[in-house]
């Protein structure tokens, strides 16, 4: 086993630029392979799975600290954070959905901190995966790639966003009736007239598809191109490693690069988590207004 590990070191070193990006954004899977094709239900993401449900288990343990240690005096540095995101949902809730929020704000508050979360992973150290990988290695376990944000997977994304769009059927069936919701949707946008039903399911499907891809790819979208630019800059600092004669020049770039990468980059974190909690609150607002 040892030599296995010394031959995955020394393949490692031998990576080109190109196999070192794809390396880092290959998932571990239950087939050991690449995904072949862009829709394979037999492909079950295992990295994902356990970052996703890792940070959603760290995200309800926040929220029950929070919540237990909450005192009707002077409070504490962490109950003041927590509580001044529990108003911004409560807000943000209270003012686009009409109706019962008795789960649609601690909805919010779960789907902004779990997201943040997930895109905090984006700030480990791309070489780190690798590292962890071999240390495990070590133990006699094989595990061949890693990755480790889960918005930079577009199967989580997509499955997130079409868990927002079943919330908004169940909201739209209990407010309205299923006899409600059918009749919104050969009706609405162009009126109830019996020939103008065609081209209302038509739209209706069409705009309920878009919300999906909508929210799902802007997630991916940003959180993958973020984590490809990490990967860019972790290669000025891995120059050497190419045979390239730029190894200060890559140092300092690495460094400087990197640090304003971050920096910008947990913006972005708290920006994209703000709007899939806007958008999943829009969405589950809409389905609570009659048309």
């Amino acid at each position: 086993m040892s030599s296995e590990v010394n031959q995955a070191h020394a393949a490692a070193e031998q990576m080109t630029p190109t196999a070192y990006i794809s390396e880092h954004l290959q998932n571990l899977n239950n087939t050991g392979g690449p995904q072949s094709s862009i829709i394979d239900f037999g492909i079950i993401n295992l990295d994902t799975i356990f970052w996703a449900s890792l940070m959603g288990l760290l995200t309800v343990f926040i929220l029950l600290i929070a919540a237990r240690r909450a005192t009707p005096g002077v409070p504490g540095r962490f109950q003041c954070f927590v509580e001044m995101i529990v108003e911004m949902a409560e807000t943000q809730s209270k003012s686009i959905v009409h109706g019962d929020r008795s789960y649609i704000a601690p909805l919010a508050l779960f789907v902004f901190f779990w997201i943040i979360f997930l895109n905090t992973l984006d700030l480990v150290l791309v070489d780190w995966v690798l590292g962890v990988n071999h240390f495990i290695e070590s133990f006699g376990v094989h595990v061949p790639h890693h990755k480790i944000v889960p918005t930079t997977d577009l199967n989580a994304t997509m499955g997130m966003s079409m868990s927002v769009l079943l919330l908004v059927f169940f909201y739209s069936f209990k407010v309205k009736g299923f006899g409600g919701f059918l009749h919104e949707l050969i009706s609405a946008p162009f009126g109830a007239k019996w020939y103008l039903a065609p081209f209302n399911l038509a739209l209706n499907i069409i705009e309920y598809l878009a919300k999906v891809v909508s929210l799902g790819m802007r997630l991916f979208g940003n959180m993958y191109a973020g984590e490809l630019v990490f990967l860019l800059i972790a290669l000025l600092g891995s120059v050497w490693t190419f045979n390239l004669d730029l190894s200060l020049f890559g140092l300092v770039g690495h460094v400087i690069a990197g640090s304003a990468w971050a920096i910008f980059h947990i913006l972005v974190i708290l920006l994209q988590a703000f709007i899939f909690m806007m958008l999943t609150l829009v969405y589950i607002g809409q389905a609570h207004s009659h048309h």
